[in-house]
């Protein structure tokens, strides 16, 4: 029940690079109330139907050479016979482990619902569950949740009517036109400052309005049909349905004109715009940033980032000259948009239909369970999460991860000492980065309080909007204060990692610590091929396009010298280039510049786990040739494994355009193509698709 492409995209950029694009970032938060470790495992993993994806020898394509496509060598013969399920749109490893994780949430969330214990924490899961799966009430619920916002839309009668509705909305969590959000302070990453950036849009990206691309036509079309469904489902006829589906669209054509498209806001310039009130204010006669912040109950700051100011200036046009009529039709169509999944049938159809089959070809809607799930997860997830690590998650496991962070860490601090093409004075403050990393595992050290977040069962989406602006809530109060490092932005039961350049900081949920990340049954070429690289993976971050632009304390500061950067710059442009030559679908190539950041994680941590791997078998190391596979080959094979992922076209294509991570298939050969450890893994030679010339072959941390 929830969309990527709908979570503010300025959160994710600022708050968290994550390994993956699975589920959008969470933010979770600590309480005052420590947290126990989790006792030895009770739920019984036996009753998990879904299996996990390891490196199998028998998966092995012997007549792809490793040389040529080593994707296809490690993945096609799983990838053939393992389909994307109807359900879904993608299908691989992180699918996998989700599936897992989802079933163990299941029964937990079950067991929650039908308990009558005083545990609050397992009724507050219990009671959103139950509400969900209530079908009964929900159908007869109908519209009746959204009826006092639409009435008030109906009421407003000019422009200082919309403003005012956009800020008392956004006091209640609903954020239709703009995005907005509590976060580090990017040149003092000790204090939480309000972020205000662009927003408003159904379609994934700007590009899908301004386009004429066949597919971005189509999915224009279906945009334009979904809000005259809703409409009508809403209440009105065909003609004032299709009318106010007009007025949906031509609206958000003009505020994706004056958005920012997706690559540039890589920059965190672009992100980071401080202004204060009075010039906020002036920016946008129209709309108050001073009466939005007292609508919101967030003390008046002496400055805050509004990013994006050809978006605002737009908006406040908007505002002028839009007529109240169009603005009504677009502030009811993102109400009964946003709360579609938690409302009845027909209005949750639409939205999947819509959503999940026009825009990414997923075949059939996801069984009922899932999406309870998945809106549990979204409203009151690190409260399920506490209930997962307490099933599952043993203290050893974390004990183990935070031994082979260090040791991981020691092999990237040799990789930094021995770059040739860095200087000394840039060299040391890489260093003091690395000596600062904050490592985060499995679950946080306190758990968020969720006091005063009141739940009925019956009433799925009352639940919903109650949870949403709970969660506002709890983001509003962080703002003017300084910044709590316990804090978490992803659940422990997400099968995901990230790197946060605010805090300096690399966070391992408990859901990712699973084969074939992380097996402790396994051999070390896995371990070190899988949950290794993801560590690296993360580290680097901090030394990637965009992390390498805050330093140790997480300040946006520039510590390069100006040779260094140039040189750094020569070197991620060979990489953008090498991703730039890949063709995914419908002659549509992989954007180089997009996914830049996570292709120099990519490269950075498969190399310095490598190099950890080689260290810690010592000079005098004996390869037991597993299933005739030495151990340098099972490492890049289960990084392979790592990737073994397919789509569907229509999901292909949206992360094409949307996603800040290559497809899958080109990762798995895109680092180690880079390699020399791979070439002589599996005897490439100069020619070979996986050995890049001399001359365009990248090596940067």
């Amino acid at each position: 029940m929830s969309r990527i492409f709908r979570t503010p995209l300025a959160v994710a950029l600022a708050s968290a690079v994550a390994l993956a694009a699975c589920q959008p970032a969470q933010e979770a938060a600590p309480s005052d109330t420590p947290s126990a470790a989790p006792a030895a495992p009770a739920f019984d993993l036996s009753a998990v139907r879904t299996p996990v994806v390891r490196l199998q020898a028998s998966d092995l394509d012997a007549a792809v050479p490793a040389c040529g496509d080593f994707n296809a060598h490690v993945n096609g013969t799983w990838l053939a016979a393992n389909p994307v399920p109807g359900d879904r749109t993608t299908w691989g490893s992180f699918e996998s482990l989700a599936e897992r994780s989802l079933e163990v949430q299941r029964a937990l969330a079950e067991e929650a619902a039908a308990g009558a214990g005083d545990d609050a924490i397992a009724r507050l899961v219990g009671d959103f569950y139950a509400s969900g799966m209530d079908e009964a009430a929900i159908e007869q619920a109908g519209l009746a949740p959204l009826q006092p916002m639409l009435a008030r839309i109906d009421a407003i009668t000019d422009g200082a009517g919309v403003s005012a509705y956009l800020r008392d909305a956004a006091a209640q969590g609903r954020l239709a036109l703009f995005s907005f959000y509590g976060n580090a302070d990017y040149r003092d990453s000790t204090q939480v400052i309000a972020y205000a950036g662009q927003g408003g849009l159904s379609l994934p990206e700007r590009a899908y309005y301004l386009e004429g691309r066949e597919d971005y036509v189509k999915a224009r079309e279906a945009l334009r049909t979904h809000a005259a469904a809703l409409f009508a489902l809403a209440g009105d006829e065909a003609d004032v349905a299709g009318a106010r589906a007009d007025a949906v669209v031509r609206l958000e054509t003009r505020l994706a004109t004056a958005s920012t498209p997706r690559v540039e806001l890589r920059d965190p310039a672009k992100r980071y715009v401080p202004t204060t009130l009075a010039d906020a204010d002036a920016l946008t006669p129209n709309f108050s940033w001073t009466a939005f912040f007292d609508a919101i109950g967030v003390a008046r700051p002496a400055m805050f980032s509004l990013a994006m100011p050809d978006f605002f200036r737009e908006v406040d046009a908007m505002l002028g000259t839009v007529s109240v009529a169009e603005w009504r039709s677009y502030l009811r169509y993102h109400e009964i948009d946003n709360a579609a999944p938690f409302l009845s049938a027909a209005f949750a159809q639409e939205d999947f239909s819509f959503y999940s089959q026009a825009l990414r070809g997923q075949a059939e809607q996801a069984p009922r369970w899932k999406r309870v799930l998945d809106a549990t997860n979204a409203s009151v997830g690190e409260a399920l999460g506490q209930l997962y690590v307490e099933a599952v998650f043993p203290p050893e496991s974390k004990t183990k991860m935070v031994d082979m962070v260090s040791h991981l860490g020691l092999a990237l601090k040799a990789r930094i000492e021995a770059l040739e093409w860095m200087g000394e004075e840039t060299k040391q403050r890489a260093l003091e980065k690395w000596a600062s990393f904050t490592p985060k595992i499995g679950y946080p050290d306190r758990w968020r309080d969720w006091s005063g977040l009141t739940l009925a069962r019956g009433d799925f989406a009352g639940n919903a909007l109650a949870a949403r602006a709970f969660n506002m809530r709890y983001m509003f109060d962080k703002i003017g204060k300084p910044v709590d490092k316990a804090q978490w932005f992803m659940t422990p039961q997400t099968v995901n990692a990230y790197y946060n350049a605010s805090q300096n900081e690399i966070v391992f949920p408990a859901g990712i610590l699973q084969p074939p990340f992380f097996d402790p049954e396994a051999d070390d070429a896995l371990n070190y091929g899988g949950i290794m690289a993801v560590i690296g993976h993360e580290m680097i971050h901090g030394y990637d396009d965009q992390g390498s632009k805050f330093d140790a304390q997480g300040n946006f500061n520039n510590w390069w010298t100006d040779a260094d950067r140039a040189g750094f710059e020569a070197r991620t442009k060979k990489l953008v280039a090498q991703f730039d030559g890949y063709e995914s679908i419908d002659g549509i190539h992989v954007n180089g510049t997009l996914t830049l950041g996570e292709n120099i994680a990519d490269l950075g941590g498969l190399s310095a786990a490598f190099d950890a791997m080689k260290a810690a078998q010592g000079a005098d190391f004996s390869d037991p040739m597993i299933d005739g596979l030495s151990q340098e080959q099972r490492f890049f094979m289960n990084w392979a494994t790592v990737w073994r992922r397919s789509f569907t076209p229509g999901e292909l294509k949206v992360r094409l355009n949307t996603d800040s991570h290559a497809p899958a298939p080109f990762r798995a050969v895109g680092a180690p193509s880079n390699m020399d450890g791979f070439a002589r893994a599996f005897n490439c030679t100069a020619g070979d698709a996986m050995v890049r010339p001399d001359d365009v072959k990248v090596v940067i941390w």
